[in-house]
């Protein structure tokens, strides 16, 4: 009877003592969401052929893509970033510029930043025609924050 309850005993501190594990299912700090559409025709997407974006700091985020729609992460250090947007031989380049704002979020997930006032501080205009901020807040990535034109 005694080992029953000794048994017991070290089983009972053994759950108390578990934790639950941390998992971070929640989003964290959001990307840039940046839809193409066609100049002649604004409520029609495009398709933008041999796509390569790159920023200094972070290299080619995509290369020779052919997409309608991108996701692009801006910088967690700085209040801007400087975008190259190439398509085929074309380059044209968008500076971001943007206030920080970090959030905690969960203790397994930390703080994820959330981007606020989004502007764009200066375009080259050789591929790109025109371009609309849809959202000047970027806390989360299921809607267009920019639509660019081309």
């Amino acid at each position: 009877m005694r080992k029953y309850l000794i048994l017991l005993i070290i089983l009972s501190f053994t759950l108390i003592n578990c934790e639950k594990d941390d998992i971070c299912i929640e989003t964290t700090t959001p990307k840039l969401i940046i839809v193409f559409y066609n100049n002649d025709i604004p409520t029609t997407k495009k398709v933008v052929t041999l796509l390569t974006v790159s920023a200094d700091e972070k290299g080619n985020i995509y290369e020779n893509k052919s997409l309608d729609s991108i996701a692009i992460p801006l910088d967690l250090t700085q209040n801007n970033t400087l975008y190259k947007f190439k398509s085929g031989t074309i380059i044209d380049t968008i500076n971001f510029t943007y206030e920080r704002k970090d959030v905690f979020v969960s203790r397994s997930c930390g703080y994820k930043t959330i981007f606020e006032n989004l502007k764009i501080e200066s375009r080259s205009a050789n591929w790109i025609k025109n371009d609309t901020i849809k959202n000047t807040t970027i806390d989360n990535e299921t809607e267009t924050h920019l639509s660019i034109f081309h």
